[in-house]
């Protein structure tokens, strides 16, 4: 087991299909291989748990966003590393939520809005495109763009493991983790 592992959320926020959840199965992965203790709170999998019932409106996103960061600060003050994987698309909800964590990092994963919708596997974006889904995050909702990203991954031009490694090393600059156990990470090639 690591030795004093600090807490820290890492939150991932970006359009549907960008690449969030992919980002944090590949950082879970590599980190619980070196026995970080991880937890991972992914959108969908929250909404359906533990925000169930809620909407799409912008009050019960927020109160969803607000779920999710409550459940990273319990964690991240015990200790473990919490990856979250969700849209999170109003800035200022972003920010409260790393002023009430503090040890947050916040990651852009960038991808074009044309790029998310080819990679739309649920079929999402159709949907939202012919009225069938209102309230869509990138085409009749807003998404407010991080100011100022503590990471940005642009999965449009990067592999997986180039945008994990990005995060990685904020991690360990941050003294998050111990740079002695991550050397293979240094040396990811496309994947």
């Amino acid at each position: 087991m690591v030795e004093k592992q600090r807490g820290v959320t890492i939150w991932l926020t970006g359009l549907s299909g960008a690449g969030k959840t992919t980002i944090c199965q590949f950082l879970d992965t590599k980190l619980r291989s070196h026995e970080y203790q991880i937890e991972v709170l992914d959108g969908d999998v929250v909404r359906q748990n533990l925000s169930k019932g809620l909407t799409f409106s912008k009050e019960d996103r927020n109160e969803n966003i607000r779920r999710i960061g409550f459940v990273a600060h319990l964690l991240t003050r015990n200790n473990i590393i919490v990856l979250v994987s969700v849209i999170s698309p109003y800035r200022v909800i972003r920010e409260e939520l790393k002023a009430q964590i503090g040890d947050f990092i916040e990651v852009y994963v960038n991808a074009p809005l044309e790029v998310c919708e080819q990679r739309d596997v649920k079929g999402l974006y159709k949907k939202a495109r012919v009225g069938e889904i209102t309230n869509f995050t990138g085409i009749d909702n807003l998404y407010e763009i991080p100011l100022n990203p503590d990471v940005e991954c642009k999965t449009d031009q990067e592999s997986i493991a180039e945008s994990a490694n990005k995060i990685l090393n904020k991690l360990e600059e941050l003294g998050y983790i111990n740079p002695l156990l991550l050397p293979q990470f240094h040396n990811y090639s496309r994947i």
